[in-house]
Parts: structure tokens; C-alpha cells; sequence
């Protein structure tokens, strides 16, 4: 089927229209509402999915203080959080980062920002795949009692194959519209908050048993981040934690398809944001207690089983048949954010050659789903080919990536928050509601995030930070982190050539109005 095309074009008339208003990209308008909105925000997270992949990684960094640094990595993200709200007021635009930034700093760091989200997402996406592949295994072994078909996700070719199958779904899925994405979502997501409150009860219920030897008693110091034992181990921590509460942004990318764009997707963001870290605190702290933050046995930092933290503990605290649940909430969690995870890509490239910061084919919508069809198939292939690399390249792909994944998100995070700043500098007197939440709010969280973004930089250096894997002696994630962000300014240099109205500020500027282009 034909796709429409709504770029601007020359003699396009914007009388009439006033500043913020959303440029109409042919997307489905009003398909969202504010519950909608906040459990597409919440799957993009995938807070099962973050929990076993994190979980123990962060204890095996911080220990006991685990607790700690999920607060910690909360107060950036709600800093950052009223930043994003405050410019969808004024810009309610589907390129979220990277409209903002363009009008706030100009167009090669709106191109780079809105770069650190295209390619955090396809990173995550790539994670989310993997994942939900070896927990579909999993699964299958346990429903059959057949360890060697669980043991098929070890087989390499059968693990990429699985995994692009998943891809491929989720991408045909989100293809046909956010219609279907939200059915899908409301599904999912309360089959994972169900079951991850019957592990938090069950474990609980064994902490207080003494049913495991390495249980701890509960502290309040672990929620103090000050005893963490050094700084390095700090910002590792900070960037997982970071990493666990990425995606709320989803809310904010379907501003153009939600009822009430102004307002709604920053109280969706919000609500979205509250969820995870209430849902983060209750399970770190009830495994802690259950089966302690050690390497010893069952303990969340034993380093053969804390990439994948729940696969160990479904059985020993829920039981084999209730285990079984916690299996299938994991897989859950992660397809249901692959799916809503193609949204913010798909969307921002989308805006992105709307603007004419990239090609024009990724300018046209589904005439039937309104969807950026190819911008999210793009995303589809990008993805399979990055985790199919990845994955004939590493042998630690999913911890590496994570650890990577980190250094993006502060990346485009604080970029952002310190765009909210700049773009209302001349309106941060009016009042102490926008002193605060135009300005300081903003500023500290894009000054925390960067402060994690330079100090993992700098410990990428070293070879064996994250799993310790290493290319031609080069740590992975270092070449994940650093070489994808250097491939996006050769990628802008080619753009610039190529399209240098995009690039000489003529199509995006602070005082350019939203064009309205009918569907």
C-alpha cells in the first residue's frame, strides 16, 4: 500500500498557526488516553525485563546499597521528567529530543541528540530480543520438563533465528498502529505487575522463614547511597539504575496520537515513573532479603547467574509450578516492550525526516494504520542486524549492551534537560513554578546525568569494565558506546551533504511555527 508523505513542502503556508502547535505528521490522532499513555510508558520500561537483567549486576557493583542507587538513578529521571513535560506543553511533536534541542541549540546537536535516541533504542530493542529468546526456551523447558529444549538457546543458530522471529512480530505489530499496541499493552503489562507482586510476597515470606542462608535482615543503611564503597562503583551502579527507569519517554513520543497532547503524556510520564520506582524498591529489597546481594549461592551477585537473576530465583522462592509464572512474566515483559519499544525510534526518525535531517522516505506514514511504516521497519532491520553482530562478537552481548546503553541514555537525557533551560531561559522570572521546573529542576538532573556520562567514559577505558570482554583488546563496551556515537556524526556529516537546508537552521528554528499538514 501507498504510504503519505507529509513533509513540508516549498510555499507551504503556516499563517494562522501558532507557536507549539503539533505539526501534523498523518499520524492517528486521539488513539490514547492518559491510562493508555502511562501503560505504554510502563511496558516500554519493562520493569520484569530490567529487574532480571539488573538486579544482580547492581548488587554484584554496589552491594547491600542496592536500594540506594535505585533511588538515586529515580532523581535524575524526575528531574528530567518535568523537563520533558514543560517542552511538550510548548512542543507537543512526535521528534520529542531531537525537535527540542534543534530549537534550542541549533541543528548538529538536535541531529546528535536525536541520534542518542535512535540508537539507545535500537540498542535496548536488540537487549529486549535476547531476552525474551532465551526466557521463550526457558520456558518451553520448563512446560516440558525437557532440559536439552531449554538448552536449545545456547545453540547459537537457534538463538539468532528465535530472536529475529521476535524482532520481526513485534515489528508487524507496531506496524498496524497504536490501536493494537495499546490492546496488546494493558494485557501484558498487568500480567508482569501481578506476578512480580506474588515474587515480592513470596520472598518476603521466605526472608521472614529464614529459608535461605545467605538471607539478610532488613537495614535502613541500604538506603543510604553515601556508603557505596567507591565512586567508581557508584556511577556503574547509577548507570544500571538509569538504565532500569529508561523508556518513560514513550509517553511523550505519541504526544501527536494522544488526547489532550499538551498535557497528557507528561502526567502519563509521571504516574509511569512512580510505578517503576515503587515496583524497583519492593523487589530489590525483598530478594535482598530472601537471598542476599552476595556471590555465594543463591546471592544476586553470583556471576553465574546475575545476568538473568529471576531464571535462578523462580523455582527456590515461588516453587516449580508458580515459578513457571514468573518465566512467562519475563518473557511478557520483554515482548511486550520490544513492541512498544519500535514507538519513540520509529517516531522520532519519523520527525526527524519530516525536517529534512534525514532521507525523505522515512517522511511517509501508512495511509490505513498511520504509522511511520517505514521508519519502523528501518528500526526492525537496524535491530536484527546490530543483536545478530553483537551476538557472533560477544559472548557477554546482553551485559555489554546494557552497560552501553547507559552511556546513551544520559547522553540524550541530559541534552535534553538542558535544552528545557535554554529554550524558556527568557521566562524563568515570571514565577517560581517555571524558576523551578523550566530551570533548576532541569539543570541539576541534565548536570547529574552528565556527570555519569563523563565518569563512564572515562572507566570505559578500562578494558575490563562491564563483563570484562574484550575485541582486539578493546573493551566491548567501550567500542559499543563510543564507536556507535562516532558513527552518528560521520552518518550527520553524510545528512549535512546531503541535505544542507536541515543543517543551515532554514527548516527548524527556535521561531519556525508548527506547520499543520493535513493527512
Amino acid at each position: 500500500m501507498t504510504q503519505l508523505d507529509v513533509r513540508p513542502r516549498a510555499g507551504d503556508t503556516v499563517s494562522g498557526v501558532a507557536e507549539g502547535d503539533v505539526r501534523g505528521k498523518g499520524l492517528g490522532k486521539g488513539s490514547v488516553g492518559l491510562v493508555g499513555s502511562a501503560v505504554i510508558g510502563i511496558s516500554t520500561v519493562a520493569p520484569v525485563y530490567c529487574l532480571t537483567s539488573t538486579l544482580g549486576s547492581t548488587a554484584g557493583e554496589v552491594g547491600m546499597q542496592m536500594p540506594a542507587i535505585f533511588l538515586a538513578g529515580f532523581l535524575p529521571m524526575l528531574l528530567v521528567a518535568f523537563a520533558y513535560r514543560e517542552l511538550n506543553k510548548a512542543m507537543p511533536d512526535c521528534g520529542t529530543s531531537f525537535t527540542w534541542t534543534v530549537k534550542a541549540f541549533g541543528p548538529r546537536i538536535g541531529w546528535m541528540c536525536g541520534w542518542g535516541l535512535v540508537i539507545a533504542t535500537i540498542i535496548v530493542l536488540s537487549n529486549l530480543a535476547g531476552v525474551a529468546t532465551s526466557y521463550f526456551w526457558l520456558l518451553a523447558g520448563e512446560i516440558t520438563n525437557n532440559p536439552s529444549i531449554a538448552a536449545l538457546d545456547d545453540n547459537k543458530l537457534v538463538h539468532i533465528t528465535t530472536c529475529l522471529t521476535l524482532i520481526a512480530v513485534a515489528t508487524a505489530i507496531s506496524y498496524r498502529g497504536m490501536t493494537a499496541t495499546k490492546g496488546v499493552q494493558y494485557a501484558l503489562v498487568g500480567l508482569q505487575l501481578v506476578v512480580l507482586a506474588i515474587f515480592v510476597a513470596m520472598a518476603f515470606q521466605k526472608a521472614s522463614a529464614g529459608t535461605f542462608d545467605t538471607g539478610l535482615d532488613f537495614s535502613w543503611s541500604w538506603m543510604n547511597p553515601f556508603a557505596v564503597e567507591s565512586m567508581a562503583a557508584f556511577t556503574a551502579g547509577l548507570s544500571l539504575s538509569i538504565f532500569m527507569y529508561w523508556g518513560w519517554d514513550a509517553c511523550l513520543a505519541t504526544n501527536e496520537e494522544t488526547t489532550g497532547s499538551t498535557k497528557t503524556p507528561g502526567r502519563a510520564s509521571l504516574i509511569a515513573m512512580i510505578v517503576l520506582v515503587g515496583s524497583y524498591l519492593a523487589t530489590g529489597v525483598a530478594a535482598q532479603m530472601a537471598v542476599g546481594s552476595g556471590g555465594a549461592g543463591l546471592g544476586l551477585a553470583n556471576e553465574e547467574t546475575s545476568d538473568n537473576v529471576f531464571a535462578a530465583l523462580a523455582g527456590p522462592v515461588m516453587g516449580p509450578v508458580l515459578g513457571i509464572l514468573l518465566f512467562v512474566a519475563v518473557l511478557a515483559s520483554a515482548a511486550a516492550s520490544l513492541q512498544t519499544t519500535f514507538i519513540p525510534v520509529a517516531r522520532t526518525v519519523l520527525a526527524m525526516s519530516t525536517y529534512e535531517a534525514l532521507p525523505p522516505s522515512y517522511a511517509k506514514v501508512h495511509p490505513r494504520f498511520k504509522t511511520p511504516g517505514r521508519a519502523t521497519v528501518m528500526a526492525g532491520a537496524a535491530t536484527g542486524v546490530f543483536y545478530t553482530v553483537m551476538t557472533l562478537v560477544s559472548e557477554n552481548v546482553l551485559t555489554d549492551t546494557i552497560f552501553a546503553l547507559g552511556l546513551m541514555i544520559c547522553f540524550y537525557y541530559s541534552l535534553t534537560a538542558f535544552a528545557c533551560a535554554w529554550y524558556f531561559r527568557g521566562e524563568l522570572r515570571r514565577s517560581s513554578c517555571d524558576l523551578f521546573f523550566k530551570g533548576v529542576f532541569p539543570v541539576l538532573g541534565g548536570l547529574l546525568l552528565a556527570s555519569v556520562f563523563f565518569k563512564t567514559l572515562y572507566d570505559m577505558l578500562d578494558p575490563a569494565y562491564g563483563s570484562g570482554s574484550t575485541v582486539l583488546g578493546v573493551g566491548s563496551v567501550f567500542i559499543i558506546g563510543v564507536g556507535l556515537l562516532a558513527l552518528g556524526l560521520v552518518i550527520m556529516f553524510v545528512t549535512e551533504r546531503r541535505s544542507p537546508a536541515f543543517f543551515r537552521g532554514q527548516v527548524l528554528t527556535k521561531s519556525t511555527p508548527a506547520l499543520v499538514v493535513e493527512d
